[in-house]
């Protein structure tokens, strides 16, 4: 890939919010551990000297005594939402002046895109449709995705760390977070953008997007490695295998739990424990089937006459 190619898909109207994300995630999790860190200090501080946690620093700023105790939302507030609104309003302006918007003539079944991407936003679903059924990346996914959003809540059991930054009091928490936000579902946005170039092929960073590039790459199932032949046979096969991944990393996330996280533990109940773990699973589980799509080229590991994983 030459740098001029680069600055074309980085240029892009589709792919711009893109190249600005990167930086100001970059940024947001710099300040966000900035902050924890000294919260994390603050709350040392404070446990060894109780004194202290009662009087001085009471709902004042980390490591700013001066100020004061408490924080008006009028004038302090909203004067910093009211220049933020000016800023935001300023840049999308600015935006919308100098770019063009991605609107392009209509369809044409004859003329299509080559590569054909989904808008950025949309990029991990198309990325995570080369290792999955279209029903299993387009539905299932993100209908498990929401649901496990919505009942964070109610499984998550550790009153600290609410209001505040905090790494230490909340490590298992984050850890998933940044696990499931920025290694999954932003790196494969990344992925979608950079990487995938015509044909959806993968071009790595320095080789050119050539529309007329052929892979010969001979797609396999993991059943037959083992040379397993009929439906049957895959079926109950990949039933296994699936079946055994969330056993024994149901019985990994348990010792972990029980060695490392006492107090969330005890704190959780069967179904709690069990929800938890088996969301956590599936996520680990998209990294695995992307690593054996791209370095061994297994396509399925379990097989049905209904769907395939």
């Amino acid at each position: 890939m030459d740098w001029r190619q680069l600055w074309e898909i980085c240029s892009a109207p589709d792919n711009v919010p893109i190249v600005g994300l990167i930086p100001l995630l970059a940024f947001y999790i710099y300040l966000a551990v900035k902050q924890a860190r000294a919260n994390d200090q603050l709350i040392e501080q404070l446990e060894a000297d109780p004194a202290m946690a009662k009087t001085h620093h009471r709902k004042t700023w980390p490591f700013k005594p001066g100020w004061a105790k408490e924080v008006h939302v009028w004038p302090f507030l909203l004067r910093i939402e009211f220049l933020a609104a000016i800023i935001i309003t300023i840049i999308l302006m600015v935006w919308s002046i100098t770019l063009n918007a991605p609107l392009e003539e209509p369809a044409n079944p004859n003329l299509t895109m080559n590569p054909a991407k989904a808008p950025w936003y949309f990029l991990g679903l198309q990325e995570m449709l080369v290792y999955f059924d279209p029903w299993i990346a387009g539905v299932v996914m993100p209908t498990m995705i929401i649901i496990g959003l919505m009942v964070i809540p109610y499984i998550d059991t550790n009153p600290l760390g609410s209001g505040y930054y905090t790494w230490k009091q909340r490590k298992f928490s984050i850890s998933t977070f940044m696990f499931g936000f920025v290694i999954l579902w932003v790196a494969m946005i990344i992925i979608g953008t950079f990487i995938r170039g015509p044909g959806w092929q993968w071009f790595w960073p320095g080789q050119t997007w050539d529309h007329n590039r052929l892979i010969y790459e001979v797609n396999r199932d993991l059943p037959d490695i083992f040379g397993l032949t009929s439906n049957m046979a895959k079926a109950v096969f990949g039933a296994i295998v699936v079946g055994g991944f969330y056993v024994v990393g149901g019985g990994a996330v348990y010792s972990l739990f029980r060695r490392k996280m006492q107090k969330d533990f005890q704190r959780m109940s069967l179904l709690q424990f069990s929800l938890m773990a088996f969301l956590w699973l599936t996520m680990l589980a998209l990294p695995l089937k992307m690593a054996l799509r791209l370095l061994w080229h297994i396509k399925y590991v379990w097989i049905t006459p209904w769907f395939n994983v």
